[in-house]
């Protein structure tokens, strides 16, 4: 979750410097500080599910995935990211203990105060990485997951996913039940208990 703060613009090498010695994660958008918030419940129960569902796929393919304290870095124009989660099967990446260059499937769960970020500014920015296939987005108050697909030039394929669906990763081969990513999802909010 991204909350706008009072920082003073600051150049990457300030923000890396600056960023390694907070409590709380930072993202870097040209010259721009953004705060991370926290997430809720559900957000954090489906990241968990995405990742228990993935690694066992992942490790046969010699790809990893990493969850939101992972920047995800595009070098071009040194902006900086905290995906939920993000994959990536480059032999770069794999070795970094940094950050992540090359992803290949970037995952964001939404939440009402993201939303919009995540679909607009943030998928602009992410586009930028020519090595990312997909960007998945999750709903975190209801069954329903989106996928863009790059396609041929500037196109992107757009999938989306419901209850009792099967969700294609196809760039990273992989195919499970949306069930999957909702298991022990509570969608009910404190007023309807």
């Amino acid at each position: 979750m991204i909350a706008q703060a009072d920082y003073q613009k600051m150049t990457p090498e300030k923000y890396l410097e600056w960023e390694s010695k907070q409590e709380f994660r930072h993202e870097y958008v040209d010259g721009e500080i953004l705060a991370m918030t926290g997430a809720s419940i559900p957000h954090n129960n489906i990241a968990i599910n995405f990742c228990i569902a993935l690694m066992p796929h992942l490790r046969q393919k010699g790809c990893q995935v990493n969850m939101s304290d992972v920047k995800v870095r595009e070098s071009k124009n040194s902006r900086y990211f905290y995906p939920d989660l993000v994959i990536t099967c480059n032999a770069d990446d794999l070795k970094s203990r940094d950050f992540i260059e090359h992803p290949t499937v970037i995952i964001e769960i939404l939440s009402p105060s993201t939303e919009k970020y995540d679909r607009g500014d943030k998928f602009k920015y992410y586009r930028q990485f020519s090595s990312l296939q997909q960007y998945v987005l999750v709903d975190s108050e209801s069954k329903y997951v989106e996928i863009f697909e790059r396609g041929e030039g500037k196109m992107w394929l757009y999938s989306a996913y419901s209850e009792g669906e099967s969700i294609t990763l196809s760039s990273i081969e992989f195919d499970f039940p949306i069930e999957i990513l909702y298991e022990g999802v509570s969608f009910e909010t404190e007023e309807q208990q």
